[in-house]
């Protein structure tokens, strides 16, 4: 045995020799104090404690050993505290024009679904009839109005009723509350409720080469999730310095708020490549109320950063059978001045996304003048006669880092 194995025998036996000597000192004290081991007799630590001054109770402090429930989770108290989490309820209500909407919430701040709920405005009773958690109220005069809910088994509602005054006109503002109406394509039917269809004025001119950025000039790229997975390190190297952004859409059908799925990461990778951003948002809505419920969304789901470029509003046809593609010239003017101005309102520039159809036919120019413009007409050069500040010039366009055609534009803001 050499020297270096004699030494690691050594040291092993005196580790044995130590944890022996360690053990038989804890059972020594342990033993000392009053323990016994399983079977060793009926002495319990407690008939070991001293006795208690005169006059007090003596406390068996080792009674919880006897107890058969102490551990069981079912019986505990704190099984009772989870089953009243999210028990009591409040209410949250927003007018935007002679409206009111209602939304009952839990503890947690979210919408109590599949439950029959009742309210009361000024004693009048409505139900929330697809148990959603919100109730919406149309029709209403403005003034002043008290909102109270009733009564639900197992739940503790509020003692008070809510004063919410209902607006007489739209005013052009964000709505708090709207984060509670966003969906994601989870919730929905995305191939019925996402049905936009490009309707861009286009002849055998167009080009759907990249025109590199130069001058006042900027190239650039528009994407949503029809685009998939992005590479933008692949991107930005291919010359693109700015992107327009889905967020989200209104469904063409349902009319749901519904957010992109590749909003997010588009946004962050745009950013960690360096490529300037937009935001554009795929309407459906019928009236101002609407517009702004959709400009709100955008805002809320942007969360107060800052954009290098504006926030458009796209408004195109849904196959036909869109809730909006009936609209006349009057209320879509009204739903773009809407959304743009309630975009404004939080500090952001706005602009409206369309063909040179649209803006000649569908649109008043005249009233959105002040609104940046964004064109979309696939030629070598556009026949549309009114300003426009951008323009999409094709939808068939190819770049690394994307797979499949994208829509290339021309940006002339000088950003």
């Amino acid at each position: 045995m050499d020297s270096k194995l004699k030494r690691i025998t050594i040291f092993c036996l005196v580790l044995m020799i130590l944890l022996i000597s360690g053990t038989l000192a804890g059972i020594y004290l342990l033993r000392k104090q009053g323990y016994r081991p399983p079977g060793a007799g009926e002495q319990t630590v407690s008939a070991q404690a001293k006795e208690p001054p005169a006059g007090e109770e003596a406390v068996d402090y080792s009674a919880f050993l006897g107890d058969s429930t102490f551990f069981d989770k079912d019986k505990s108290d704190y099984e009772k505290l989870l089953e009243h989490t999210g028990k009591k309820l409040s209410l949250f209500a927003t007018s935007v024009e002679k409206d009111l909407r209602v939304q009952i919430l839990n503890e947690m701040g979210e919408l109590v679904t599949g439950k029959e709920l009742y309210i009361t405005l000024n004693g009048e009773e409505y139900k929330d009839l697809d148990q959603d958690g919100i109730i919406y109220i149309g029709d209403l005069s403005p003034g002043e109005y008290e909102v109270a809910l009733k009564e639900l088994e197992d739940y503790k509602v509020p003692s008070t009723p809510l004063a919410i005054h209902v607006k007489e006109n739209v005013e052009y503002v964000p709505i708090d509350d709207i984060s509670l109406l966003i969906m994601t394509e989870d919730d929905i039917d995305a191939e019925k409720e996402d049905s936009r269809k490009g309707d861009a004025d286009a002849d055998r001119t167009e080009q759907k080469s990249i025109r590199p950025s130069e001058g006042n000039r900027s190239f650039g790229i528009d994407v949503s999730k029809w685009n998939k997975e992005i590479d933008w390190k692949a991107v930005a190297a291919a010359g693109v310095d700015f992107a327009i952004i889905r967020c989200g859409y209104r469904g063409s059908v349902t009319g749901a708020l519904v957010e992109d799925p590749y909003f997010y990461r588009n946004i962050q990778g745009a950013r960690a490549a360096g490529i300037k951003v937009g935001l554009y948002f795929f309407t459906q809505a019928t009236n101002a109320v609407e517009a702004v419920e959709e400009a709100s969304m955008v805002l809320c789901l942007n969360g107060g950063l800052p954009l290098d470029y504006p926030i458009f509003i796209d408004t195109e046809g849904a196959g036909g059978n869109g809730r909006a593609d009936g609209l006349d010239v009057n209320t879509r003017t009204e739903v773009c001045e809407a959304f743009c101005e309630t975009i404004e309102s939080a500090g952001y520039d706005a602009g409206i996304y369309a063909s040179r159809n649209w803006f000649y036919h569908r649109l008043d120019m005249t009233r959105l003048d002040s609104h940046v413009i964004w064109l979309a007409e696939y030629r070598e050069y556009p026949q549309y006669e009114g300003k426009y500040q951008m323009w999409q010039y094709t939808s068939g366009g190819s770049i690394d880092g994307i797979e499949g055609r994208v829509d290339f534009n021309i940006s002339y803001l000088g950003q």
